[in-house]
């Protein structure tokens, strides 16, 4: 047996092999390969990747802007789509089944190649559009276009699921699922891939001298992508700033999850500029630790899940840790930035995907008193969690997809 794996980001590239992953441990693992459609798929690490893969220069965030798909265009978008379409072509003559993880673009190409599929819908949810009571209220008639086709698949991407050579649709939460299987599709709720990788193993460490576990702790998520990130940092420093004035007698613990591929250097430059002493620790060389009043902060580009378990809210400007720091049941707070991704557009976005758990906050100055209100209101702080894990399910999404997949690929 053969599975070609298509996946078009780095967010679905990671999603993608937590399946693969869980596919190895099973005798009957079929023979695995990869196709990142987007950017060069450094994510699978030991699965093959097949075809031409390139880095766009817009990172594959077209969507958010037109001027980012021309920039694509002209740096060979067009003849890496169809060496990709050729690859794929020469696999299904004899592969066994594709599974197209993200949105349409793999959908889209796995239909085309002429072999079975399944798909793991990634990208959209029917929260998007209503949660259990019903409808959401929209601010314009072309938000409420959005919704004209009864879900939040519009009418060519549920024709594509609807096709017999689709045997699965894999999908983010129960809400959607239910939605889907109205039109007659293969829809399943096995639960969210994003929140597989996230289960405490291990005591929290990495906090430095003196940090007793008794302080207000906010982790710090800028985002993956520069230069946005370093932009969406600056933003930070300025909530941060806020919050400690506010909270000025008490103990504050902030966590910055960093991602490898970011500069720590031009970030702890943004910390220090804001009167932020440097501090050594004596434990963890790994890590950059910083000093003002009661407050420390802290770098790390090694302590992500373990800053996500550890801190009570999160100053969010990004995608996939946003949603899996809500997933643990806790509330992030949502600065628009400039773009290209986390724009005043997505953040909205990301507030009806998410519900009550994430909270968008104008201006950086504001973070402070959202977060003294949220721990005023412990019964708040009940439904956010509950709400969390309602939306991002619980782990063990992808062990179960692939169990399924393996069904599928025996019975065909």
């Amino acid at each position: 047996m053969k599975l070609l794996c298509l996946s078009n980001g780095h967010g679905e590239d990671a999603i993608a092999l937590r399946i693969l992953r869980e596919l190895q441990t099973h005798d009957q693992c079929p023979e695995l390969a990869a196709l990142p459609i987007v950017g060069e798929g450094r994510a699978y690490e030991g699965i093959p990747v097949i075809g031409p893969v390139q880095a766009m220069p817009s990172g594959g965030f077209i969507y958010m802007d037109g001027r980012q798909l021309v920039r694509d265009l002209w740096g060979g978008l067009l003849q890496l789509t169809w060496r990709q379409w050729q690859t794929i072509r020469d696999w299904a003559k004899t592969g066994d089944l594709i599974l197209a993880v993200g949105d349409i673009v793999p959908l889209f190409f796995a239909w085309c190649s002429g072999a079975p599929f399944a798909f793991v819908g990634t990208a959209k949810s029917e929260y998007y559009l209503r949660d259990e009571a019903g409808r959401l209220p929209r601010r314009s008639w072309l938000q409420a276009l959005e919704s004209w086709s009864g879900s939040v698949y519009q009418p060519w991407e549920r024709w594509l699921m609807q096709r017999p050579r689709c045997r699965a649709v894999f999908v983010r939460d129960r809400l959607t699922a239910e939605i889907l299987q109205k039109f007659a599709i293969p829809a399943w709720d096995l639960g969210n891939p994003m929140m597989d990788d996230l289960a405490r193993t291990l005591p929290v460490t990495g906090f430095g001298e003196g940090i007793g576990g008794k302080e207000l702790a906010i982790a710090l998520l800028p985002g993956s992508r520069p230069p946005e990130a370093y932009a969406n940092w600056q933003q930070m420093m300025l909530a941060v700033r806020g919050i400690v004035d506010h909270f000025g007698g008490q103990r504050l613990l902030f966590l910055g999850a960093i991602a490898p591929g970011l500069s720590l250097d031009q970030l702890q430059t943004a910390v220090i500029s804001q009167g932020w002493q440097v501090h050594t620790p004596t434990d963890h060389s790994n890590l950059a630790v910083f000093k003002q009043h009661k407050a420390t902060l802290i770098l790390s580009q090694q302590h992500f899940q373990e800053y996500l378990h550890r801190a009570d809210f999160a100053i969010a400007m990004a995608g996939t840790a946003t949603e899996q720091f809500v997933g643990l049941g806790k509330p992030a707070i949502a600065i628009p930035g400039t773009g290209p991704q986390f724009t005043a557009r997505f953040a909205e976005a990301q507030s009806r995907l998410l519900g009550i758990s994430v909270i968008v906050a104008p201006q950086p100055g504001q973070v402070a008193t959202m977060i003294e209100s949220l721990l005023n209101d412990p019964d708040r702080l009940q439904s956010i969690a509950e709400n969390g894990h309602r939306r991002m399910g619980t782990p063990g999404a992808a062990q179960r997809i692939a169990a399924h997949l393996l069904s599928l690929m025996n019975h065909q």
